[in-house]
């Protein structure tokens, strides 16, 4: 089955003081383009996140952001910094011890008053069992991505086989009007000579020549090689993995068929077929750039 290149996954991490939030989008792309945007607690594991996302995403243009919401209580709450506090009123008892200087009325508030007693101390450490919650939360965010990319591929798919099927349909239609054409165009050619030409020809040597200009025009191999490249391209799609580029390579394939054939037609109903065929083929040809 395959895997379309556009995809969403998010998933929500909750610690004891703060939610992580992990998203990740992706669009199609010739390779995988990464970018990613993450806190600064977890930049120490970058490495790590883009060695996973690209292993399990492969090709796409990727957007992966990892950023932190702090929970409110934590948010609203400055702790005190009880050692600095007490640093400070060590210092101040021992100036006065040596110098005399009266100590403060108002303990409390002189020390609260001190720089940095309520400046807010962020842990720069990030602890095993934090990363492995955020770890398991990328995964989560990961997985669902992936399934999303399988529910668009499963859409892709049966688009691509409804446009081969109705490009099948066509090339039938064409077998008539090429039966037909091979009569006209001796007709027409006969007619021609009747009209420009007053003398008598050798009717062997023309027979010679409208046989030599039909094979010209002959498009049997171009259509048994359409038939194949169609039985090709859905055989193409229900095996292996990461077909897109393959499916894109058979699709000019098919347009070069096409385009020989609508050049040799040389008949107005068969050329309308082959304008059919083309805008067939140019939906598949859109849609298979998003392709894994």
């Amino acid at each position: 089955m395959i895997q379309s290149m556009t995809g969403y996954g998010k998933a929500t991490v909750v610690l004891s003081d703060k939610k992580v939030n992990i998203e990740i989008k992706s669009l199609n792309s010739k390779a995988l383009d990464l970018s990613t945007r993450v806190a600064p607690l977890y930049r120490e594991k970058e490495i790590e996140l883009r060695n996973e996302i690209a292993r399990r995403l492969e090709r796409g243009k990727v957007d992966f952001t990892l950023w932190v919401e702090k929970n409110e209580a934590a948010s609203l709450a400055t702790p005190i910094n009880s050692e600095l506090l007490m640093a400070y009123y060590k210092q101040v008892k021992e100036i006065h011890t040596l110098t005399g200087i009266p100590e403060p009325e108002d303990w409390f508030s002189t020390l609260m008053r001190m720089p940095d007693v309520l400046t807010r101390v962020e842990n720069t450490e990030l602890s095993d069992e934090e990363w492995a919650a955020v770890y398991a939360g990328v995964e989560d965010a990961l997985a669902c991505l992936e399934e999303f990319r399988r529910q668009e591929g499963a859409a892709l798919e049966k688009k691509f086989r409804e446009k081969i099927t109705n490009i099948r349909g066509l090339l039938q239609e064409v077998e008539p009007y090429e039966k037909e054409r091979v009569g006209k165009i001796r007709d027409r050619i006969l007619e021609a000579l009747q009209k420009s030409i007053d003398v008598d020809y050798d009717k062997n040597r023309l027979e010679q020549e409208l046989i030599y200009y039909i094979e010209k025009l002959d498009v049997n191999e171009e259509k048994q090689r359409l038939a194949n490249h169609l039985t090709y391209f859905v055989a193409t799609m229900e095996n292996g993995h990461g077909q897109g580029k393959k499916l894109g390579f058979i699709a000019q394939e098919m347009g070069r068929e096409i385009n020989t054939l609508g050049s040799k037609s040389n008949h107005a109903e068969m050329q309308n077929i082959v304008v059919q065929m083309k805008d067939e083929l140019e939906q598949i040809k859109e849609q298979v750039l998003n392709v894994m």
